[in-house]
């Protein structure tokens, strides 16, 4: 399906989002940065917790809230409070004025606000696109945010250091004029038979019973915990790499001739490792995961696992800029491996009748994976002993995998 003949809806949120897309990333990945400079690696790791926290609970109402007050009410509504969030973030870091406890309740809401968006959002793609195009639609949505993780970090390693007011001021603008065209130019999508009855605790109580009989399928379960183990490892690239970077990597040449030089270090350096991934998984996305078709879906969900491991052991054993480059290239590929096979694995396991709860719950693997992710600034251990037990995680999902497929028999997959 050809954008020219999207939705205008659609046409409309691709360029917004993709402005809000490249703030987003030329402030996100460097955020461990910022907070553990203030508070310290541990508490920044509880204080993420805690903020990817309230995100999980907005990310399970947000399609409530969706069906009950309407796409477009609540895009516009998640759009208005994150420029709100942003402006905050910014006050609080300004030349005249600084509170790192204002700044963190500021990252918080705007997580929360996201969280309410992206649930509305998706909800729109299914009611305007017919089912056989909608994979094709999310594909340009998920290569465009790629393209901005490519681009983002690359403004972000040169204007964060000295420039993090004037970068969240810039957000909140993009995301303030993303609200009013949304609330503009968007038409609501939501049918009239989506509109949901019922208190939001009532569904959320109903939420989490219709999880309690998902977990008694035990190969999906196994599935699920899997998922959150090896999220560990590629959610480490915005919370334990950048730090990490920027206290192990000295300024380095990477390219040199006779009238030029690049040399990088710290935040710079770890954004160009985090463009990196983004590129190459806008890249390769599409021929990675025709490739993996040619194999068993227990092998490549297990060597993905594996690589992730290798990867994330051997990043916290260099402090060679070369190195994490070839590793982040790894790193890559076991996301690759796996991102074109998930969606239909799920779908082949769920029964017709649950097909939607089962991939609400197969998202919790990121939810409560991202939610997890940031203990790891809190071990009391040196950079490498806490890499290897990442690695371990790693391995330990691999197992759990193999298993899963043994329990499996063939029979489902």
């Amino acid at each position: 399906m050809r954008i020219r003949d999207w939705d205008r809806n659609l046409r409309i949120r691709l360029i917004g989002e993709s402005l809000v897309g490249v703030t987003f990333w030329m402030i996100f990945p460097f955020i461990a940065i910022y907070f553990s400079g203030i508070f310290g690696r541990e508490k920044t790791g509880v204080l993420l917790v805690i903020s990817q926290l309230f995100s999980v609970i907005a990310n399970l109402l947000g399609g409530y809230f969706a069906d009950r007050f309407g796409r477009k009410k609540m895009m516009v509504l998640a759009a208005c409070g994150q420029a709100v969030a942003f402006f905050l973030f910014a006050l609080v870091n300004s030349p005249l004025f600084s509170s790192p406890v204002m700044s963190f309740i500021c990252f918080a809401l705007v997580g929360v606000c996201g969280s309410l968006y992206w649930p509305a959002s998706q909800a729109m793609v299914a009611d305007v696109v017919a089912e056989k195009d909608q994979s094709s639609v999310f594909a340009v949505f998920y290569t465009m945010n790629n393209v901005m993780v490519v681009i983002g970090p690359l403004l972000g390693g040169i204007f964060y250091p000295q420039h993090f007011f004037y970068l969240l001021l810039v957000a909140g603008i993009f995301c303030a004029i993303v609200a009013t065209v949304l609330f503009i130019y968007l038409e609501e999508t939501a049918p009239l038979w989506a509109k949901t009855t019922g208190t939001w605790y009532t569904f959320f109580v109903e939420q989490l019973k219709n999880y309690r009989l998902i977990a008694k399928d035990r190969t999906f379960l196994l599935f699920i915990i899997a998922g959150v183990l090896v999220a560990q490892t590629f959610m480490q690239l915005d919370i334990l790499i950048p730090v990490y970077v920027k206290d192990v990597v000295s300024e380095q040449t990477l390219i040199s001739t006779d009238h030029w030089s690049l040399s990088l270090s710290g935040e710079k350096a770890f954004s160009v490792l985090i463009a990196e991934n983004g590129l190459l998984v806008a890249l390769f996305t599409v021929a990675v995961t025709k490739w993996m078709g040619n194999y068993k879906k227990k092998s490549v969900f297990v060597w993905s696992s594996l690589l992730y491991g290798l990867a994330i052991f051997f990043f916290g054993q260099t402090t060679s800029l070369w190195i994490m480059v070839i590793l982040i290239g790894i790193f890559t590929l076991a996301e690759l491996m796996t991102v074109g096979l998930q969606q239909t694995f799920v779908a082949r396991l769920a029964p017709d009748h649950m097909r939607g709860q089962y991939f609400a719950a197969a998202s919790l693997r990121f939810t409560l994976g991202r939610m997890m992710a940031p203990l790891a600034l809190t071990l009391p251990f040196a950079y490498h002993w806490t890499f290897f037990i990442l690695m371990l995680l790693a391995v330990c999902s691999a197992w759990l995998y193999a298993v899963m497929f043994q329990m499996m028999g063939g029979k489902r997959a």
